[in-house]
Order: C-alpha cells, then sequence, then structure tokens
C-alpha cells in the first residue's frame, strides 16, 4: 500500500557506484522519474505522479522512499530529526540500515563499498538514540527479512543524513534472488568467509550467486572461464561444487591442491567444447570487450555438448556511457535460447555488470 505522505511526495533517494549517477538517471527517468539532488554515489529523484514502486535499474544498488535529511555534529540534535521524519512517515520500522554513498570508486585506494568502523558507530548511537516503537530491532545493519519496513540512513558525509526507508518485498516464483539485496545494508551482501580470499573475486561470485538465484548445489560441475588467481573459484570450491578454471595465467596454490578443482591452463578458445561437456554452470569474468565475452560464452553454449543451464557472466563497460548497449547485449543472448535474463551493476563490481541468464536442458 502507498502511504498517503508517499502519494503526496514522492521522492526517492538512490545509492550507485561512484560516477554511475548518469547511468543511473538515464535508467530511472524513463520511469518518469526526474533528478532533485546529486552527489557522486547518490541521487535523489521525483516523480510528479503518485506511485508506489520506488526507482529500479541496472545501476540502482539501493532505493529508499525519501522522507528527511538532517546536518550536524550534535549528535543527539540529529537523532531527533530523525525521529520526527519517522512520525512524518506514519510507518512503523523493524530494522535499521545505515551506510555511506561511495566516497570513491570502487578499488580506488583499496575502497569497498558498504558500511565500515565509522558507519557501524554512527548507527549505534542512532540505534541506542531511538525507541523500539520507531525501530523494532534494536541491533543495527541486520539483514532483514521479507516483509519487513526498513528505516534507511545514508551518510552523503559523516554530518550529513539523508533519511528513508523501503520494503522488502517477498519473492516471486520466477523472481527468486532478485529481491535479496533490499535485504543488506546498503544492498552490500555481509559476507564472512571460512576460506582464504584469494582475491576480491570472491565477493563478485558470492553476490552474483546469491542475486541470480542460481540454486547451485553441492558436487555441481562449474567451470569458470578467467579464473586466474582463483577468487571466484575460491567461492565455488567453499559452497561445494566441483570446479574447472580456463585460464592461461598462473592459479594460487591453494586453489590448484583443493581435491574438487582442475585448472585448464590455456585460452577457452583453444580448447575442445567436449571440456565443458557435464557442466551445469558457466562463469566467465575475462578482461576482454563485452562481444567477445558473448562469441566465446555463445561457442560454449549453443554446442552440441553443452548442458550448461545457467550462466554468470561479467562484462565490462569500458565506461558508464556504454550502458546504452545493454538491451542489445540481451537481446544477443536470448537468441542463444536462454531466458529469465537479469543484469545489475553488483555492489562489488566496478564499472562492469553482471549477467544471469538460464538456458534450457538440450
Amino acid at each position: 500500500m502507498v502511504n498517503d505522505s508517499i502519494s503526496r511526495h514522492p521522492f526517492a533517494m538512490i545509492c550507485c557506484q561512484n560516477g554511475a549517477q548518469s547511468a543511473v538517471l538515464a535508467e530511472v527517468e524513463r520511469d518518469g522519474w526526474r533528478r532533485a539532488f546529486s552527489r557522486p554515489g547518490f541521487v535523489t529523484v521525483k516523480s510528479d505522479v503518485a506511485t508506489d514502486k520506488l526507482p529500479r535499474g541496472v545501476f540502482v544498488r539501493t532505493a529508499s522512499w525519501s522522507i528527511g535529511k538532517t546536518k550536524g555534529t550534535d549528535a543527539s540534535a540529529m537523532i531527533a530529526e530523525v525521529a520526527t521524519a519517522i512520525v512524518s512517515a506514519k510507518q512503523t520500522f523493524d530494522r535499521l540500515h545505515v551506510w555511506p554513498r561511495d566516497r570513491v570508486p570502487i578499488g580506488k585506494f583499496d575502497f569497498e563499498p558498504g558500511p565500515d568502523e565509522v558507519t557501524n558507530a554512527i548507527a549505534g548511537t542512532i540505534a541506542s538514540g531511538l525507541s523500539r516503537s520507531q525501530v523494532r530491532s534494536a541491533v543495527p545493519n541486520e539483514v532483514a527479512k521479507a516483509g519487513e519496513n526498513v528505516l534507511d540512513i545514508v551518510l552523503v558525509d559523516p554530518s550529513e543524513w539523508w533519511i528513508g526507508w523501503h520494503y522488502v518485498p517477498k519473492a516471486a516464483k520466477n523472481d527468486s534472488g532478485a529481491q535479496v539485496p533490499t535485504t543488506w545494508p546498503g544492498g552490500v551482501q555481509p559476507i564472512i568467509p571460512t576460506v582464504p580470499v584469494i582475491s576480491r573475486a570472491y565477493y563478485k561470485a558470492a553476490e552474483a550467486i546469491q542475486w541470480s538465484g542460481c540454486e547451485l548445489k553441492r558436487g555441481d560441475l562449474a567451470i569458470e572461464v578467467g579464473s586466474s588467481p582463483g577468487g571466484a573459484c575460491g567461492r565455488l570450491l567453499e559452497l561445494g561444487l566441483q570446479v574447472i578454471g580456463i585460464d592461461p595465467g598462473e592459479m594460487d596454490p591453494e586453489i590448484l591442491e583443493h581435491p574438487d578443482f582442475t585448472h585448464i591452463r590455456a585460452r577457452v578458445g583453444d580448447i575442445s567444447s567436449r571440456e565443458f561437456r557435464g557442466a551445469k554452470w558457466l562463469l566467465v569474468d575475462s578482461n576482454v570487450r563485452p562481444d567477445q565475452s558473448l562469441t566465446m560464452v555463445e561457442h560454449i553454449v549453443t554446442s552440441r555438448e553443452s548442458d550448461v543451464e545457467g550462466m554468470l557472466l561479467t562484462l565490462k563497460l569500458g565506461g558508464f556511457a556504454h550502458a546504452d548497449r545493454i538491451p542489445g547485449w540481451i537481446q544477443r543472448v536470448k537468441t542463444w535460447g536462454a531466458y529469465d535474463i537479469r543484469v545489475r551493476n553488483l555492489a562489488r563490481g566496478k564499472v562492469e555488470v553482471c549477467m544471469v541468464a538460464k538456458m534450457k536442458p538440450r
């Protein structure tokens, strides 16, 4: 249901990767939203018509109904303004999520998105200053559940908080996984690895798998093209899969020694399609142009030898200005007989998108 305040003042706030603001606006403007305020990694928009649908898009990491902001250095005064905003929203909240906007592009100065130590300290202060009648959970930045209302506070700067909220929808039968990022604080998957992390590709793979809704099961065979040095393979092995990594580069010794891992040290174009026989899942993350990646994947999944049922493809954009090519990539993948195709700029991704697609068993 749309509450009265949203119907009268349909403002929304969006978090995205630093540098992706123009791509976000290009997407949401097609749905009737227009820019109100923008900072790197953060955009607010307004709809001129009443709506109960938050902005959506490939580059929209989080979207919330905007209900106010507060600036200052006195935390008590700022929390009082948060409480006032809660009253104006006419909502009761189940959880509190607090996170910063991306202050720099991902990877620069080793920056990673999501709540950090400073944010978590501020979140604890906010949570302790709000009553349980305002936010039911006393612990901030817990993963939300379907059916819950979440109070969102974005730290545009440590002394400037934007206040909003979102509802975590229940997943549709054909949409499993797609709503998962709405449960994560700041749209960033909280994960505690149980294996050594070889590279940040581990986190990209973990996020992609959960968002995709693909049901990777222990014992399934997965192939990763562009596997060196082994970050994503580490996550697949952690999940109990049999893994083949294809890459002319070296793999980390810990991955090479795993009994469920096989390394084919070659370029994918130099190996027989028979090597893919029995593989249920195909992951691709190669530093080549998207058209080259798609040509290579098409050769694999349309082969009579292919048993691939699901694909997780990383496509390098080379700049957010090239986001307009995404619809063409989707149409191309459809010609292979793929379905349930979705695309997202992962929170852990850089200037790239992850495409998930399923294939009908041959």
